[in-house]
């Protein structure tokens, strides 16, 4: 059996402030395989993103460990999770984060720009058409739909070939034929370069597609995820 290339130990996460102090995660402990894929549901509030964001090296732990890949996130500094981010980790969120002053072929080039790479233009292209929008490479966010930019979005994640890919309600701003094409292409770029998925949704029809669900209720686990059948 493979070593996880995601795993979570024992984190709790606490904020405080005049009124007291709030736990928003208590105790989470669980390992994701590579190539699994994993929904974290949970009412608003229960701290499905306060998760993903640790997860992502972007938000820190009160304490616990986290490691992606065999490297323990929070024994780095922030220059090196944010390298280890440009490796291994590609992020897709309701709100698209698309650049606005830059093109969409552009928007999907920077992640390889910043990682050094000589073939961004090509590469980024590739990826465009994959996605569908090879005549779309010139177009600012601004005028594209909300399905393509967040197809836009799709590309720009996969293009560095992630490790890990973290997803946060990436349907929430599109209308549901629209969100049903995006996911399904997520979903099958998953499939196709062998990326570990992690998906906030409250959509249950989304979050049956991944084959573990992990299910927090105010801030802890509620349901060990079991893989399904098949």
């Amino acid at each position: 059996m493979s070593d996880p290339i995601i795993s979570v130990e024992h984190v709790y996460k606490s904020v405080t402030d005049s009124t007291g102090t709030l736990d928003i995660l208590r105790d989470i402990d669980f390992t994701l395989a590579p190539r699994e894929t994993a929904a974290v549901v949970g009412a608003s509030g229960s701290g499905k993103s306060t998760l993903l964001s640790i997860i992502a090296g972007l938000d820190t732990p009160t304490r616990g460990t986290v490691r992606v890949d065999g490297e323990d996130l929070f024994a780095m500094d922030e220059d090196a999770r944010a390298a280890l981010r440009a490796r291994k980790v590609g992020f897709v969120f309701q709100s698209f984060q698309l650049l606005g002053n830059l093109t969409a072929l552009e928007n999907v080039m920077l992640p390889l720009e910043l990682a050094g790479r000589k073939d961004s233009r090509k590469a980024a292209g590739e990826m465009m058409a994959r996605v569908g929008l090879a005549q779309r490479l010139g177009h600012y966010p601004r005028v594209l739909s909300g399905g393509e930019q967040q197809r836009v979005a799709l590309a720009r994640a996969f293009v560095v070939k992630p490790s890990v890919l973290l997803a946060d309600e990436p349907t929430g701003s599109l209308d549901f034929a629209t969100g049903e094409t995006v996911m399904e292409l997520m979903f099958d770029l998953n499939r196709e370069q062998g990326t570990t998925l992690v998906l906030v949704t409250h959509d249950t029809a989304i979050a049956q597609r991944c084959k573990r669900r992990i299910t927090i209720e105010a801030g802890r686990v509620v349901a060990e995820p079991v893989p399904a059948a098949g």
